[in-house]
């Protein structure tokens, strides 16, 4: 996160009020999710899993997404020609 200038506080805003975009059922040991959220009129992706049992939320990755390989909206991926 620090890397991609993501901050504890964007992830955790996308995770909780962010809309989930891509589901990732075969995932394994649990199923995870892509969530997408605008900050500052900049759009965010957060996968994370969660565990069934506990809840406990597991952060996988963040960044923000390239405009070259999402369509305009960042919902949808643009197709490899």
């Amino acid at each position: 996160m620090d890397i991609r200038n993501v901050s504890l506080d964007e992830v955790i805003g996308t995770v909780n009020f962010g809309e989930v975009i891509e589901k990732y059922d075969a995932d394994k040991p649990y199923p995870s999710k892509l969530i997408l959220k605008f900050v500052n009129n900049r759009p965010l992706h957060v996968v994370v899993s969660q565990d069934p049992v506990s809840f406990r939320c597991i952060l996988i990755t963040a960044y923000w997404p390239d405009p070259y390989k999402w369509q305009p909206d960042f919902k949808t991926r643009k197709k490899v020609r």
